[in-house]
């Protein structure tokens, strides 16, 4: 594993994260596994190119685990994104929680997910079987991100 806790441009180990966030006091476990896939709005996919603000994704994930912990009540949260060239079936993301109990699990999990999207700064670029290639959209950023 690299240096860097969030954002690494090797494969991600989930067992790893399993191990980091091994606690005796959770008695939940969410995983979330963002993959690559072979198809977006109806055109082939071949691969992904993941290009990121590195100092800045470091720094707001290490915020949004912080953040998720403290909001939900859950023990453990790890968040950890990839960057470089992807094939199809690789594993973009990976986010861990731990809990003592299963709904605060779920719940911090989706949140840290659906959070990641509209503050990482990640940028994703997909390779079409056609031979095309093009940058996907994001999510804009909300005034109330800005000031975080």
């Amino acid at each position: 594993m690299s240096n860097r806790r969030h954002l690494q441009s090797e494969p991600l180990d989930l067992m790893q994260l399993l191990e980091e966030t091994r606690d005796p006091a959770s008695g939940a476990l969410v995983v979330f596994s963002g993959t690559v896939r072979n198809h977006h709005a109806g055109k082939g996919v071949v691969r992904l190119e993941y290009s990121a603000h590195r100092a800045l994704v470091e720094q707001v994930l290490a915020e949004l685990e912080q953040e998720v912990i403290e909001r939900f009540g859950v023990q453990q949260c790890r968040i950890v994104h990839r960057e470089g060239t992807l094939d199809i079936g690789d594993d973009s993301v990976l986010v861990v929680v731990r809990s003592a109990h299963r709904p605060q699990a779920f719940e911090a999990a989706r949140y840290a997910i659906d959070t990641l999207k509209v503050r990482a700064p990640v940028w994703k670029r997909e390779h079409y079987s056609d031979g095309s290639v093009d940058y996907q959209e994001g999510v804009p950023l909300q005034q109330a991100d800005l000031e975080n």
